[in-house]
């Protein structure tokens, strides 16, 4: 049996990653990370009753993710698996950029990830076992103009990943970090004609699916990835 918590549970990459978790391994349970809204997350709870429920997480919180674990411990006892995904986007040139776009961006992509690897990592150790996937970004790797703030907090979650796997490798921990290209998600929007344009940007011309980050973060997560730390691995169909 995993514990895992996975954050960002509204959205198309972390319900995907929570269904892959759940489907086929009824002993796992999935605790799903929300901080506004649960209905994309209720959706899973109502496909895998009694495997998966919805906490009330802020990322930008140290509290409340101090909240969420114990709560997480008292159920299950453990946290195996963390998946950092919650994320946000307020592009603009950074001539203009409001202070607080930038905050806010850099509060809930980075800081949010080094409060959820805080709040896991000593109990981790004591368990000589831990899966920590940090959901980063291609931006991070090949940073957009527009986009200076979260380009600079999803390069600090690769480096905080890479930091981290070090400290932690001989505890049996690893620390690994996903950076997806143009993912087909509501935040990619659904407009045809903009969704084709963002598929002919790809050398395999075609967006990547939800379904294949989490395809990657089960393998991570898996007792085969045991030697796999510190890695940054893009999923871009070719694009870097």
């Amino acid at each position: 049996m995993k514990s895992i918590l996975i954050t960002g549970a509204n959205g198309g990459i972390g319900q995907a990653c929570a269904r892959a978790f759940l489907a086929d391994h009824p002993e796992n349970q999935v605790f799903l990370g929300c901080r506004n809204g649960r209905a994309g997350a209720e959706t899973v709870v109502q496909a895998f009753p009694g495997q998966a429920r919805v906490l009330a997480l802020d990322v930008t919180s140290a509290v409340s993710w101090d909240d969420a674990v114990a709560e997480i411990m008292r159920e299950t006892g453990r946290v195996d698996v963390l998946i950092n995904n919650a994320g946000t986007h307020q592009d603009g040139l950074l001539a203009t950029m409001a202070t607080e776009h930038w905050d806010e961006v850099i509060a809930t992509c980075l800081t949010g990830t080094f409060l959820g690897c805080r709040a896991v990592v000593k109990m981790m150790m004591r368990q000589r076992f831990g899966r920590i996937i940090n959901v980063a970004s291609l931006s991070a790797l090949l940073a957009p103009a527009g986009q200076t703030n979260y380009a600079a907090a999803k390069a600090g979650v690769v480096a905080l990943t890479q930091s981290l796997a070090k400290e932690t490798a001989r505890a049996g921990i690893t620390v690994n970090a996903i950076c997806p290209g143009y993912i087909r998600t509501d935040a990619l929007g659904s407009d045809p004609a903009a969704l084709t344009e963002w598929a002919q940007r790809v050398p395999a011309r075609r967006l990547g699916t939800p379904e294949e980050v989490a395809g990657l973060a089960m393998y991570l997560a898996g007792e085969l990835a045991g030697y796999v730390t510190g890695s940054v691995i893009k999923m871009d169909g070719g694009i870097l």
